[in-house]
């Protein structure tokens, strides 16, 4: 199966995929013979018939508030009344896209709140006028009034005919004669008159109410795509504050990420060689203490005291390989990670194809990547090779990792491959996993390459 992290990434299928395609695979009739009784058009169609109410509501209240408040401004009561008026759209606009949510399955967010700095009514004032949601708010509120007219019509124009030409048979069967004349009356002007009332009209008939019957609920369907991105532009949040609310989130990932790293180094040093030094200075006092009595003892201890300097070297060698690898910033990401496979237990074919050098901090990411994956083909895959391609696509850097294991990587919430997928997102990266049952896995990683 293949699961998709980060943001704005439009490929991958999972469980939930699979279900929408058995789901679609089981209907047996055309989306065109469905669509007049799916439960999606009478939803629609019963957004499009609320709308006009309620746009009747937000328009009055919106543009007699308004005008209120704009004649008022020579005085100070029209500020006030400008910042009642704003709240009011803003009031208008949650139940707008509460109803957008649970009749068009419109998934909008919030928009930004009104940051009042300060207490106090002025204070409040202020922070309503100068924000630009609110205004958006009454721009919606003027705007969705012309256009749910002209929805409610042409909907309930289409429906109605629609309905009552298919079902011109029935209604034929049960009154045959209407006001003393057999079928219905298409025109009378006192001295002619048409009358629907032979077999191949009402047949006719019938055949043109299918027909705008079966075309109703897409023509509802186009009237509310523009009802959906009426509420996604001007009622949810605006581009600046979704991206204000990514990179706090991504910041939030960086701080703890460098938390847990700063926690991993203290532990390693004070577990691994802070106790060494410890060991060693004192194998180094008892050596000294028997310098002179048992100089074959002392020798003996000095020689296990290097030893200790020694591993303890190593081990301040692989941390700081760990923080930031020397071959990583002195020769690039080909010789690192050549360097890294070397430690992978399986063979890893490593092939970087680069023009230049991404910028130092996404060299870094994409290393301690490519070396977290090729940790878990140790430890999970059961593999017998591995490869990693490393190449730039427009201004991005691409890795890719794949192993002949036997798949089924877990890439759910929790997991080490969860984790390395938030941190790529913290800048604006994406993780792919492809990792059927049985192999083989296929992890693609994508970065900006701000170079």
């Amino acid at each position: 199966m293949a699961t998709e992290y980060g943001q704005g990434y439009g490929h991958g299928s999972g469980p939930g995929f699979h279900g929408a395609a058995a789901g679609e695979r089981r209907h047996r009739l055309p989306a065109a013979l469905r669509a007049p009784v799916e439960a999606r058009s009478w939803r629609e169609f019963g957004y499009v018939m609320l709308g006009l109410p309620l746009s009747i509501a937000m328009f009055t209240f919106a543009i007699t508030m308004f005008s209120l408040g704009a004649g008022l401004l020579v005085t100070f009561l029209g500020v006030p009344v400008l910042a009642g008026a704003l709240a009011g759209c803003r009031g208008f606009g949650a139940l707008e896209r509460a109803r957008a949510r649970g009749l068009l399955g419109v998934e909008v967010g919030s928009p930004e709140p009104v940051l009042v700095r300060k207490q106090g009514p002025m204070a409040w004032m202020g922070a309503i006028l100068k924000n630009g949601s609110s205004w958006r708010h009454l721009l919606y509120a003027v705007l969705q009034f012309p256009w749910a007219v002209f929805s409610f019509v042409v909907a309930l124009t289409f429906w109605a005919y629609g309905w009552a030409m298919l079902t011109y048979p029935l209604w034929f069967w049960l009154f045959p004669v209407y006001g003393g004349q057999g079928g219905l009356q298409l025109y009378g002007d006192g001295t002619h008159s048409i009358y629907l009332d032979n077999p191949f009209e009402i047949t006719v008939t019938a055949l043109l109410g299918l027909l705008i019957t079966m075309a109703t609920p897409w023509i509802v369907r186009a009237l509310t795509t523009v009802d959906r991105l009426m509420v996604l532009g001007l009622l949810g949040p605006s581009r600046l504050a979704t991206r204000v609310v990514e990179l706090e989130s991504g910041r939030g990932v960086v701080v703890d990420t460098a938390a847990a790293d700063l926690r991993r180094i203290e532990r390693d040093l004070h577990d691994g060689a802070q106790a060494r030094l410890v060991n060693l200075a004192m194998g180094l006092g008892l050596a000294k203490e028997k310098l002179t009595e048992d100089p074959r003892a002392a020798a003996r201890m000095v020689d296990e005291a290097h030893g200790e300097v020694k591993t303890a070297l190593q081990e301040l060698r692989d941390l700081a390989r760990g923080i930031h690898p020397a071959v990583l910033t002195d020769r690039g990401l080909d010789a690192a990670l050549s360097s890294v496979a070397t430690r992978c237990t399986v063979p890893v074919a490593v092939d970087v194809d680069l023009p230049a050098r991404p910028a130092p901090a996404i060299e870094g990411i994409a290393y301690f990547t490519v070396s977290e994956l090729l940790q878990n083909i140790s430890k999970h895959a059961r593999a017998t090779r591995a490869t990693v391609d490393v190449w730039r696509v427009e201004n991005r850097l691409m890795l890719q990792v794949v192993d002949n294991g036997v798949g089924g990587a877990d890439a759910s919430a929790g997991s080490g491959l969860a984790g390395l997928a938030e941190r790529l997102d913290a800048v604006d990266g994406i993780l792919v996993v492809d990792s059927p049952a049985g192999g083989p896995t296929r992890i693609t990683a994508e970065l900006p390459w701000r170079g």
